[in-house]
């Protein structure tokens, strides 16, 4: 059997640029591989799967109570995981995931009071035994956020309107996570040049 793969997942609030890096984080794990070679997959939640998918235009587009909401999550990326990123894991691919359940803690959890041990519980169920080695986490003030997301020029989703509390709940909820799981959890200053920004993803992906 081959050597098994690595999940890598990055996190951060709503507008902190994490989408702009995503390939550049594939191709540097790529290149990383050396003469040997590694596979790296990108992929995204909620979503990730043709079900996936669909939950999360539901999640995104559709006010539900927050236990619903983290339900639906749960549901989406246990999905995912046994579709996509276990089996890639275990044929040796590395995963590159744009969120996973530290976004649930953060957004379910101190953003709208779902309790941190139900999503345990959930985390367990979905994905037992399965962490990421590594987590890359945008870090960035509202107001930056603010002036990305309005600059995308996209219809925002219900949790890109957010306000400034939930913002503020969502961000301390990741650097708390983040001080508590140093050797798991990176910061990323992403309020930083593209170049400088880079420069930090490279550093904090250095041995794996």
């Amino acid at each position: 059997m081959g050597k098994q793969g690595k999940l890598i997942t990055i996190e951060g609030v709503d507008g902190a640029g994490k989408s702009t890096h995503l390939e550049f984080i594939a191709d540097a794990l790529r290149a990383a591989g050396g003469n040997e070679g590694r596979h790296v997959i990108v992929t995204r939640e909620p979503g990730g799967t043709d079900l996936a998918e669909r939950m999360r235009q539901a999640i995104l587009a559709q006010p539900m109570p927050p236990g619903m909401e983290t339900l639906f999550l749960f549901a989406a990326r246990a999905d995912h995981v046994a579709r996509v990123i276990g089996p890639a894991l275990a044929a040796g691919s590395w995963v590159v995931c744009d969120r996973f359940t530290d976004a649930t803690a953060a957004y379910q959890g101190a953003g709208k009071g779902v309790p941190l041990d139900v999503i345990e519980r959930l985390q367990e169920l979905a994905h037992p035994g399965l962490a990421p080695a590594r987590t890359l986490v945008f870090d960035c003030s509202y107001e930056v956020a603010r002036e990305r997301l309005a600059a995308s020029r996209k219809t925002l989703d219900r949790f890109e309107r957010e306000d400034r509390a939930f913002f503020e709940r969502v961000r301390a909820a990741y650097l708390e996570r983040a001080r508590a799981e140093p050797g798991r959890m990176r910061v990323i200053d992403a309020s930083a040049g593209v170049e400088a920004i880079r420069k930090a993803i490279a550093a904090n992906l250095s041995g794996l």
